[in-house]
């Protein structure tokens, strides 16, 4: 049972709420137990660079079923997965703000969120997590 449009919605809108109390604007993407773009949003204001990026990151999350801020710590220089960002034909980012989604403990999709610092960018994606 997989993420469908109405779950991405549900996701995309408790994470733009979230963005929008912490006065952040984000680009926000839900991408299902393949990897693929179910859904996007830019909200107002959010930067036109985070739009991909975003994207990038739902797929990264789910394309190792793991949330990207701890991907990010292990492909520093000597890490275990140093260089992964160069795989999948520079689909992967490592950087905080993509979270796998769960639903019943199995990874069904993931969200990527962009916009501002990592820390607001996983905050965000938490919360979108939460509507699931």
């Amino acid at each position: 049972m997989g993420i469908k449009l109405d779950d991405a919605r549900r996701i995309i809108a408790a994470a733009e709420k979230k963005a929008a109390q912490i006065g952040q604007p984000m680009n926000i993407a839900v991408c299902d137990e393949g990897g693929n773009l179910v859904s996007h949003v830019r909200m107002d204001g959010a930067w036109l660079g985070s739009i991909d990026i975003s994207i990038k990151k739902a797929f990264t999350s789910r394309a190792f079923d793991i949330a990207t801020r701890d991907l990010a710590k292990h492909s520093q220089s000597g890490g275990q997965f140093f260089g992964i960002n160069a795989s999948n034909d520079g689909r992967i980012m490592i950087f905080a703000g993509g979270i796998p989604l769960k639903r019943g403990g199995e990874v069904v999709g993931a969200i990527g969120v962009s916009g501002g610092s990592g820390e607001q960018d996983h905050l965000v994606a938490e919360a979108g997590t939460d509507a699931l």
